[in-house]
């Protein structure tokens, strides 16, 4: 029997970042999240908000679109990646989505996603 904390599931992140620079997506991977139990939801559509946001209160877990308008998530990763905060890459190229070679290793999610793929990553990925 799954045991749920007042502000959520148990297993899954109590404070999602997204960062998505395509509103609409966005306003889906909310929405799933929120209907997954999650409670608190953020979204950025840019690298200086994401981090804005991220200094303001740090995530427990962050969703993030490798390639947004003009510029690449992996500034908000490396910040994520300093203060160990779990993250995951979606992308809607897959496999061949360039992304940096510190990063290789994490895990992606591939635009379109079933929001059981979703629910997955978000209880699979360790919390540091």
């Amino acid at each position: 029997m799954e045991v749920d904390s007042p502000d959520g599931p148990s297993g899954l992140p109590l404070d999602i970042l997204i960062v998505e620079d395509d509103p609409i997506i966005a306003l889906d991977f909310e929405d799933r999240i929120r209907g997954c139990g999650v409670k608190r939801v953020r979204s950025a559509s840019n690298v200086a908000r994401a981090l804005a946001m991220i200094g303001e209160r740090a995530p427990d877990f962050a969703l993030l679109d490798v390639s947004l308008i003009r510029e690449k998530s992996f500034a908000v990763a490396e910040r994520l990646d300093a203060l160990r905060i779990p993250f995951v890459f979606v992308t809607g190229y897959g496999a061949e989505a360039n992304v940096l070679e510190a990063f290789a290793d994490r895990p992606r999610l591939s635009k379109p996603c079933t929001t059981e793929a979703l629910e997955a990553a978000l209880r699979q990925t360790p919390r540091s």
